[in-house]
């Protein structure tokens, strides 16, 4: 449970002693100490088990460790001991688990058999596979398609995310909303429209080549940490790291690599970021914008004296479209709007553009920090802008380069779970499975939170993930939950979503990637992408926790044999017998980016799936790359000019995993104990009236007829603009309301809450 926070600035690197003291102390906590001997040997390698935490890339010549702190405590998490069963259920009424915090919850470890809600005991109950899929099956037979929503999150693999989208569209309906709705739906809108494919452009070797790295709004030491091998090389090679983001992350700052015997002795730190600069929330924008009109600036008085300019004019003339409008928005923008928006001084930006303008191949990293605001849309579109400035996009060591969350949640859009039919070939589909698709786009997040609310979507199946607690207005889509008919939940561990429960809801138990799946065929292998869009095999190395335990593809085509019509073009035990028919089965749908897809399993790194704009080819509207002109410099919903409105960015701590959270300290931030903390900073603080570690309450600056208010968040002095301030997800979600989201995307607007604190 929490206690009263503890909070002290943290000076040491990231990784470190500080890293393997944390990951020895979960693998302790979790009983799961027989399977750490495998991170060194199968982790992340070929032959192996693929991570089920980050999307991060696997390089053809791994570490002797490939793994993280938080891909270790996930691994941990996974393969521990402690055991969800029967019997405890039987102890706890459901309304009594609602009181615990998500540690507690997922901390009574893995689930192990089918268990079915009962109303009248407010208990769960166990009962057969049988017996669940039977009455699922009659159940969903009963709606009418549109009603029912498919969601996934992103750990399923390949394979699963196949079927499952099929299973979707044979029943009737593109209702397939996924975690990518609510973090980079930003990116799979605004890549397209720029360079044509919705996916970043970058491999891993890019950073071999590249002179320059930009990062804009992500956290590398928490949410991607083995990307800092990388970025600890290039620093090596004196390349400079120019980062963006509110809050100074130590693992921008400082990284001691714990599989460099030498540093660990020493503990001599890498410097990572050398230039950090810390924006305001939202100001983004403004910031990139700054930056170009120096670039114009500079190049004017180039071109004055006769030399070479700043721009890559050959590319632009070339390669690009609407570059005149974007200068005539650049140069007219107004200095004073760039410097009040962004936070930052003119001397800052054009440090930072000066860099920039030095390099000839450039990275640009960006994370949620850009996508989860109502002009996120704008915000990458505008970082693409800055790079094509240059023509660094379709050369070696240069590019754009978004960092995914889950394991698999870039590869199972890859696969069709898209509520978008543009995205997914309808007509291969057809012919293959002698069907005709449902042609009209389907729900996404937000769009099936809206169906809940006002009660059209009758029934939710949930391929992991942890929806009640990951959306937004989560106090309000408790109470609308419940008049759900049915609620399906496919998952390893007991969280929040299985409490808030439906008329009937079910909980089925799946193995973990790490685990060995054995079907008719054998041991079976399973893929997954990348954030660089590469395909790695996986295969399970540990015995499954509980016998009772179904895989994911046995259970999807278990719901779809009871809740649709018989296809015979549809093998589903087929499939659930031998997994490399169902690689065969995407190949056919998706011939050239699975060409050949069984035979190149095993290849060191992966094989890339093919990134037209990787080679200059643009597939837009347009057939070249497009500028395009962000609607704002202000990304945010919050009115800047209203001091007393704070924008509230909600971040995960060192100790979490998206909704998984593994413990109640954020080592990298200091702070310890719990995780109801408001970060401000002094002078915030002060001018609010809010004693020095006081309590506050939040409550969301919006006037919609809806309050809503959070209290007991203990104020934490913090280094932060003025304006900004800083709390856990999901912890906040009940502050975010839903029609606040990303413009053309729909993601959450999760990092700029416009909120006004008070006293509690």
């Amino acid at each position: 449970m929490e206690q009263k926070v503890k909070y002290k600035q943290y000076t040491m690197p990231t990784g470190g002693w500080g890293s393997l003291k944390s990951v020895f102390a979960d693998v302790i906590q979790q009983r799961a100490i027989k399977t750490a001997p495998g991170l060194l040997k199968d982790h992340n390698k070929v032959g192996g088990y693929m991570c089920t935490s980050c999307a991060w890339a696997k390089p053809g010549k791994p570490h002797l460790g490939e793994f993280c702190e938080n891909g270790a405590k996930a691994t941990f998490w996974d393969l521990t001991s402690k055991r969800t069963t029967p019997e405890f259920f039987a102890k706890h009424t459901v309304s009594e688990l609602l009181k615990l915090p998500d540690y507690d919850l997922e901390n009574e470890g893995r689930l192990t058999h089918p268990m079915r809600y009962d109303a009248t005991t407010d208990k769960y109950v166990s009962v057969s596979w049988q017996e669940a899929f039977a009455d699922i099956g009659q159940k969903l037979k009963g709606f009418e398609p549109s009603s029912v929503v498919f969601y996934a999150s992103g750990r399923a693999s390949l394979e699963t995310s196949y079927m499952y989208q099929l299973l979707a569209r044979l029943y009737g309906n593109n209702n397939l909303p996924d975690s990518s709705n609510m973090c980079h739906e930003t990116t799979s809108v605004a890549l397209p429209q720029s360079i044509g494919t919705p996916v970043g452009t970058i491999l891993l070797h890019d950073y071999e080549h590249t002179d320059c790295i930009l990062s804009f709004g992500q956290n590398v030491g928490t949410n991607s940490p083995r990307l800092l091998h990388s970025l600890q090389e290039v620093r090596e090679r004196d390349v400079p790291i120019v980062v963006f983001n509110p809050l100074k992350e130590r693992g921008w700052q400082e990284f001691v690599n714990p599989q460099r015997p030498g540093q660990m002795a020493t503990n001599k730190a890498t410097q990572i970021a050398t230039q950090y600069y810390q924006v305001s929330a939202g100001g983004d924008i403004a910031v990139m914008m700054g930056m170009a009109k120096f670039l114009f600036t500079w190049h004017d008085e180039a071109k004055a004296r006769g030399e070479a300019g700043i721009l890559d004019e050959d590319f632009i003339q070339q390669h690009t479209h609407g570059f005149e409008a974007f200068e005539a928005q650049v140069r007219s923008t107004d200095w004073a709007e760039i410097l009040q928006v962004s936070g930052l001084s003119s001397a800052s930006i054009e440090a930072a553009a000066r860099t920039y303008s030095k390099a000839k191949a450039v990275i640009a990293i960006y994370g949620m920090g850009l996508t989860q605001h109502r002009y996120g849309v704008d915000n990458v579109q505008t970082l693409i802008n800055l790079l094509l400035m240059r023509g660094n996009i379709g050369k070696p060591g240069a590019g754009i380069c978004p960092v995914r969350g889950h394991s698999n949640v870039q590869g199972q859009r890859t696969v069709g779970i898209s509520e978008k039919t543009e995205l997914v070939p309808l007509d291969l589909l057809a012919e293959q499975y002698g069907f005709e698709p449902p042609r009209e786009d389907g729900l996404n997040t937000i769009e099936a939170c809206e169906g809940i609310v006002k009660g059209t979507v009758k029934a939710f199946i949930s391929l992991g993930g942890n929806f009640v607690r990951a959306i937004p207005e989560s106090e309000l889509m408790e109470r609308k939950w419940r008049d759900l008919d049915l609620s399906v939940q496919i998952a390893t561990k007991l969280n929040r979503s299985h409490l808030v429960t439906a008329a009937t809801t079910y909980i089925l138990p799946t193995l973990v990637r790490s685990e060995i799946d054995e079907q008719l065929s054998g041991p079976q292998i399973v893929t997954m992408e990348d954030s660089t869009t590469c395909i790695h095999a996986s295969r399970g190395k540990y015995k499954p926790a509980h016998e009772e335990l179904l895989s994911e593809p046995r259970i999807v085509a278990e719901i779809a044999k009871h809740a649709l019509e018989p296809n015979p073009k549809v093998p589903w035990e087929d499939w659930v017998n031998n997994y490399a028919l169902v690689r065969d089965a995407i190949e056919a749908t998706y011939p050239e980016p699975f060409r050949d897809f069984n035979g190149r399993l095993d290849i060191p790194g992966g094989f890339p799936r093919p990134v037209p704009a990787r080679h200059r080819e643009w597939h837009t509207d347009t057939g070249k790359a497009n500028f395009k002109l962000p609607k704002s410099l202000n990304a945010s919903f919050a009115a800047a000019e209203d001091g007393d409105v704070l924008r509230l960015i909600t971040l995960r701590s060192n100790d979490q995993f998206n909704t998984t959270v593994y413990g109640y300290d954020d080592r990298l931030r200091g702070i310890h104990k719990s995780r109801m903390i408001v970060m401000m900073s002094a002078d915030d603080r002060i001018r609010l009236g809010i004693a020095k570690d006081g309590l506050a309450r939040i409550t969301t600056a919006v006037d919609d007829g809806i309050l809503r208010t959070m209290t007991n968040f203990q104020v934490i002095d913090y280094d932060l603009p003025s304006g900004t301030c800083a709390a856990y997800y999901p912890e906040c979600n009940p502050l975010i309301p839903l029609w606040q989201y990303a413009e053309e995307s729909k993601t959450p607007a999760a990092k700029s809450v416009p909120v006004r604190i008070e006293p509690a």
